[in-house]
């Protein structure tokens, strides 16, 4: 009975061997690409060939220059007008930049990177990084030669030896080289719009009357009758206030009053220079007719 059992058992009938026969092939195959196949992954590239060593090179290339271009840009700049912000970025320490400070108080100004080192003593190191990109006016950097020219006049005469340009004639003033008929009616018609000249400066604010022609003219006339002019605080001042001043539009009396107002009033004149179009000798003519008292 048991005999019989087993034989039922171990019997198979066709499609039975012919599963076992493919199981047993397979296995035979997965046993022989374990044993003979190595699925250990292989690098796709290497890292340490030329050609990769020339990409990484580039990338770092690329990215050193991302890194530059989100720096903070620095521009030539007037050293006379940093600001204590940049001093700061710049590395220069609070007691030169109080120094820089105090000397531009004084209405004094910084002309060279020699003067700039006296004045705030920054070490060499911080001037070194500082001096490439300090700016200074084209009078400073590139002053004009003084050309001789012709004139009558050979020597400057004393004060009392110089006419009154308040009471000199078109004549008078065409005796002077560079004047002509022109410009020696502009000079008078000048005059007599301000009620007579104040100041020796007030020439330069004539139009077509150059420096030079300006200086010779000096050289024998001057202002020995002055005009009184009743300066006007720059601080209290309306735009309006500020156009009335010979030379000054009312586009550029708005200017200076919106500077002054949005640093609540200023305490020297010469802060003006910030003013675009405000040059040194356009101050000079406009002080005559302000002053900077405190409210």
């Amino acid at each position: 009975m048991k005999i019989r059992q087993l034989k039922s058992h171990l019997g198979f009938d066709r499609s039975q061997r012919v599963g076992i026969l493919l199981l047993l092939t397979l296995l035979t195959g997965l046993l022989y690409i374990s044993l003979f196949v190595s699925f250990t992954e292989e690098k796709s590239f290497d890292t340490s060939s030329a050609k990769m060593i020339e990409l990484l090179r580039k990338v770092d290339s690329l990215r050193f220059a991302e890194i530059e271009l989100r720096k903070p840009k620095l521009y030539p700049f007037n050293p006379n007008f940093i600001t204590d912000f940049k001093a700061y970025t710049l590395g220069m320490t609070p007691a030169g930049f109080d120094r820089l400070k105090e000397f531009r108080e004084k209405d004094q100004w910084i002309n060279s990177i020699a003067d700039f080192k006296r004045v705030t003593q920054v070490p060499d190191s911080v001037l070194e990084k500082m001096s490439p990109f300090f700016k200074f006016p084209e009078w400073v950097t590139n002053p004009r030669p003084k050309k001789e020219r012709y004139n009558r006049f050979t020597s400057k005469l004393s004060f009392s030896e110089k006419k009154d340009i308040n009471i000199a004639t078109p004549e008078d003033l065409q005796e002077v080289s560079g004047i002509g008929e022109i410009l020696s009616k502009r000079i008078v018609e000048r005059r007599e719009k301000l009620g007579g000249f104040s100041h020796d400066l007030q020439l330069y604010d004539i139009w077509g009357l150059k420096p030079d022609v300006v200086q010779r003219t000096l050289l024998r006339f001057t202002v020995k009758t002055p005009q009184p002019i009743e300066k006007m605080n720059i601080n209290t001042s309306s735009a309006s206030d500020l156009a009335t001043i010979p030379g000054v539009s009312f586009d550029m009396g708005k200017k200076i009053w919106e500077f002054v107002r949005l640093r609540e009033g200023v305490e020297y004149l010469s802060e003006l220079l910030k003013i675009e179009g405000i040059t040194p000798r356009k101050l000079e003519l406009i002080a005559l007719y302000l002053s900077a008292d405190q409210i």
